[in-house]
């Protein structure tokens, strides 16, 4: 048997198939119906909205959103925060601004601006992983 502690309520349970107590499921799904049932009347409705009226965070609305539980196909207002900058996005986690500056700066790690980087990097899809150790316990 599994025990863990709710991360909603803190309480003890038995973690069979879910992460959350029996009591948090419940109230996770009176959310859930909560919200459908307001955006089967209000197809237009926006997150912000969703969340006042239905007194659901946004935050489990998401969570909804990319389980695939809530549907953005008939909610054309619909959308949330990307992880890092907040901006309403309809798709993945991140939105293009912030996710072109990832890409540019994984980059610029690996660019030939940066020897040491682009060095160790050669090295390692050369399969010289082992020849950096080696060139490490030689400078001891």
């Amino acid at each position: 048997m599994d025990l863990a502690n709710c991360p909603r309520c803190g309480k003890l349970f038995a973690r069979h198939f879910r992460d959350v107590c029996p009591d948090c499921l419940k109230r996770l799904e009176k959310e859930y119906e909560a919200c459908v049932d307001y955006l089967r009347d209000h197809k237009g409705a926006t997150i912000n909205e969703l969340s006042e009226e239905t007194e659901v965070t946004i935050k489990q609305i998401t969570r909804f959103i990319r389980e695939g539980r809530i549907s953005l196909v008939g909610a054309p207002n619909l959308s949330y925060p990307c992880e890092v900058c907040g901006i309403l996005i309809r798709d993945g986690t991140m939105c293009d601004s912030c996710r072109g500056r990832l890409n540019r700066d994984v980059k610029n790690a690996t660019s030939n601006d940066n020897p040491k980087a682009s060095s160790a990097a050669q090295d390692y899809r050369s399969g010289g992983a082992y020849r950096i150790g080696d060139r490490l316990r030689d400078r001891d």
